[in-house]
């Protein structure tokens, strides 16, 4: 139960501050989404999706590599550190090479490509960021992970009030994520000198081939991960036009806020699995048993929600010049089901070095991802990019189930044993919430919250061993 209760600090560091940057990012959607107008806000969104692409090829899943091995032996911190600075810088030049080809291909006007080029120096900035934070993730320090996001999304806040006090255009709000990063980065190499030591430099190209071949599967499947987070508005852009990306992007990025959040679990466990792998098989299968289940107790209600509440939801953030984000609200958020556990089936396989697997499984996605938009966007536009990614999300989840059952004997009918049951108290859910729609939006959540909690415990699904954990968790020292 120990390494529970260090999940359990981690993920109580990460959870404060991501509710911490998710409030402020909140306000920093909102506020931004109003100022620039849904062309504007579709051209912000374009870029960061476009460089999000690009922007994997700096990483090429070092930074996954480094959380795994330093987790399992610390005297890899220096090795890795330098090494792989210099790999990252190599690296953004390759990827700034690539970027401004294929922006230059597909014939961006000239301030869609000024504005794509700033975000771009913003992705590699941060790319160092991240060096120090996974560092951070592998000693299991989340505090100074979580003060390093807190930092950034102050920054940022701050830089767009800036912008709308003094009525900048699109160009100075693409800078501020290039500056707020930047200083970002000062702040958490600070941060690594005192916490840690002054960073000994120990550069030796023969570490280099060997570093890249092992995270080049991961990098792969960050690459096809981010392909099919951010083609669909690539594609949106080039097929219909940049409103239709600012409508969808309102509703994706509400229902990021969630990914994100599940996030924080997959920082605290990762390492966690990664130790297990080499201590405690069985430790491990249980791990990912339990999260399963956890994970689908919190995922489906939510998607439920939101599928009632998306009407007041857009219109409270967004405003009604985002209407039309409604139905891809409605639609999207049931991707975080399936998002969740694909992510924990990932999270799974990376850790006992089975990223290949990850890698061709969401390859495949993409091709699907990318195939079923292609036949979509042209007949429904936004709304068929959303259908799409909920039939790829849904697809990948039995080819990842599929593989931990057959070589890492995970028990299917361990994982499927209480869906029944959450699907049950998901309705009786539903069902309050349309009969009492018409209540304060507060005090309905809170009705509907004991109503699926309740039903819970009393049809088992949350059983004896789960209250152990609870326990457990409550009383950690």
């Amino acid at each position: 139960m120990n390494k529970v209760r260090d999940i359990a600090k981690n993920m109580g560091f990460l959870f404060i501050s991501q509710i911490i940057t998710y409030i402020i990012g909140f306000f920093i959607i909102m506020y931004t989404a109003r100022y620039l107008g849904v062309e504007g806000f579709g051209v912000l969104s374009l870029a960061l999706s476009i460089t999000g692409i690009f922007g994997v090829v700096v990483d090429m899943g070092l930074g996954t590599l480094i959380i795994r091995d330093i987790a399992r032996d610390k005297s890899f911190r220096n090795k890795y550190l330098s090494n792989v600075a210099l790999m990252r810088f190599f690296l953004s030049f390759l990827m700034l090479g690539l970027l401004v080809l294929t922006v230059n291909l597909i014939g961006y006007p000239s301030t869609v490509k000024d504005v794509i080029y700033i975000i771009s120096l913003y992705v590699i900035i941060n790319a160092f960021v991240g060096l120090f934070t996974s560092i951070f993730q592998s000693y299991e320090k989340m505090e100074y992970f979580s003060v390093v996001n807190i930092i950034n999304s102050f920054l940022m806040f701050f830089g767009i009030m800036v912008g709308i006090c003094f009525r900048f255009d699109i160009l100075y709000f693409a800078s501020v994520y290039l500056i707020s990063t930047a200083l970002t980065l000062i702040f958490t190499m600070a941060l690594y000198i005192w916490k840690f030591s002054f960073p000994h430099f120990e550069v030796n190209f023969d570490f280099w081939k060997p570093t890249l071949r092992e995270a080049l599967p991961y990098g792969m499947a960050g690459i096809f991960v981010t392909i099919y987070y951010s083609i669909d508005s690539v594609m949106l852009s080039i097929i219909v036009g940049n409103e239709t990306v600012g409508w969808y992007n309102a509703a994706y990025k509400f229902v990021f806020v969630f990914l994100s959040l599940y996030s924080v679990f997959t920082v605290a466990i990762f390492p966690v699995m990664s130790l297990f792998y080499k201590n405690s098989r069985e430790s491990l299968k249980y791990t990912y048993e339990r999260s399963f289940k956890y994970l689908l107790m919190i995922s489906i209600p939510l998607a439920m929600a939101v599928t009632i509440l998306a009407h007041k939801i857009i219109l409270l953030i967004y405003g009604p010049d985002y209407f039309q984000s409604v139905i891809a609200l409605q639609l999207l958020i049931w991707t975080i089901i399936f998002m969740f556990i694909n992510g924990l089936s990932g999270t799974f396989l990376g850790s006992i070095n089975r990223q290949i697997v990850v890698a061709k499984i969401t390859g495949l996605s993409v091709i699907l991802n990318i195939t079923l938009n292609l036949v979509l966007i042209p007949y429904f536009s936004y709304i068929g990019a959303s259908v799409a990614t909920v039939l790829t999300e849904l697809v990948s989840v039995p080819l990842l189930v599929y593989v931990l059952c057959k070589t890492e004997n995970i028990r299917l009918k361990q994982l499927i044993k209480d869906i029944p049951k959450i699907i049950l108290a998901g309705f009786i859910m539903l069902i309050l919430f349309i009969s009492l729609y018409q209540l304060n939006t507060i005090i309905l959540l809170v009705i509907v919250s004991i109503a699926y909690a309740g039903t819970l415990f009393l049809t088992k699904s949350f059983d004896d061993e789960d209250l152990k954990i609870l326990k457990t968790l409550i009383n950690k020292s």
